[in-house]
């Protein structure tokens, strides 16, 4: 069996399209070659996950107007056209979503072979939408995303597939908790809140966790893990009170996540679809600032679907200050809400989602 993904742009693309090429690879004898943008994160993690990926020019639609919104469907079908040679012959082509998508969609459309997209948020993108008229199914995240496709579409809640180290995370979690204490400089016998907005940081929210740390009071059963993103760790730090009341740890950045959240009693994060997933499936509750200018509020909506199920709570960006984030941090550190909390955001998680859409994509190609 040949399979094509387009996955680039962002790590949140990335990572799921590895794990189902994974799973492609090792239980169903895939062939899988991967498509995506020169100079993206793609070029980096792809090949050093042991894949092939070919390189297209794609561009985010801008949907105002100006010469980038003119020029993106124009660079989009000069893409496809490359596309369709890679396409060509092949069993079956995936869309991770994003605009890198785009081309292969077009290109799967033209050749005539099977197209299974991928849709991570609860509000779905613009590409997915047009791209699922011709779609032979289309895999979901979050079952609020179903409403918002063509009625004629074929929509699957899948999950989004997670790395096989986040997956080990529930049933490693006391091993992997004592390499992260190592590794990461925490203490024993402390709770410990993680605050992370994604690979980048968010220095928004850097800023509040810095800011709340002296209103956290002298508690001696918590510590903070920040990570703060590359850019922000300087400013992060000089932030912080010279004599904290409790441990704080600040970090620019963390390959391995799998310890971060073996280690995480309560997460602070941002509501990225991926960021969502991972959390879940390892059952950490969670305190949910979505980021703001996501599009069609897509972070929001991630979030209230996760805080419906119980597993976590949220806070809106603009509400986003020191006290109020320490408020709600001491808040949800009630033992019993805690546990409950992580108990929800466990049995809101899909651990077995790579194998859901493994499955879909070989019946598909089928």
């Amino acid at each position: 069996m040949r399979v094509v993904i387009a996955a680039g742009g962002t790590a949140g693309h990335i990572f799921p399209g590895l794990a189902l090429a994974q799973r492609l690879r090792d239980h169903h004898g895939a062939e899988v070659l991967f498509v995506g943008r020169a100079g993206g994160q793609e070029s980096r993690l792809i090949p050093a996950a042991g894949f092939r990926l070919v390189t297209v020019e794609s561009r985010p639609f801008v949907r105002r107007l100006s010469l980038a919104a003119l020029v993106a469907p124009v660079a989009a079908l000069r893409a496809a056209r490359r596309a369709r040679r890679l396409v060509r012959g092949a069993d079956v082509a995936v869309g991770m979503g994003g605009y890198t998508s785009v081309p292969l969609a077009v290109a799967a459309w033209r050749e005539r072979v099977p197209l299974v997209l991928h849709e991570q948020n609860a509000v779905p993108g613009l590409a997915n939408r047009l791209a699922s008229r011709w779609a032979r199914a289309v895999a979901l995240s979050f079952a609020e995303a179903a409403p918002r496709f063509p009625r004629r579409a074929r929509t699957v809640v899948t999950g989004n597939p997670v790395r096989d180290a986040i997956a080990r995370v529930g049933p490693e979690r006391d091993a992997l908790a004592a390499e992260a204490r190592e590794k990461l400089g925490l203490e024993d016998g402390r709770r410990t809140v993680v605050v992370f907005g994604g690979s980048q940081g968010a220095l928004h929210l850097d800023r509040a966790a810095a800011g709340a740390v002296p209103l956290l009071g002298e508690r001696e059963d918590l510590q903070l893990l920040i990570i703060t993103g590359p850019a922000h760790v300087d400013e992060v730090e000089r932030r912080l009170p010279r004599t904290a009341p409790l441990p704080v740890r600040t970090v620019p950045f963390v390959e391995r996540m799998e310890l971060v959240y073996a280690a995480a009693d309560l997460a602070v994060a941002r509501a990225g679809a991926g960021t969502i997933a991972e959390l879940t499936v390892a059952g950490i509750p969670a305190l949910l600032i979505p980021y703001p200018y996501a599009t069609g509020d897509h972070q929001e909506a991630n979030a209230r679907a996760l805080q419906r199920a119980g597993g976590a709570a949220v806070l809106l960006d603009d509400q986003l200050e020191p006290e109020i984030l320490a408020e709600r941090m001491l808040e949800m550190l009630e033992p019993v809400r805690l546990k409950a909390m992580g108990e929800r955001a466990a049995a809101f998680g899909k651990p077995n989602a790579a194998e859901a859409l493994a499955d879909l994509v070989a019946d598909a190609a089928r």
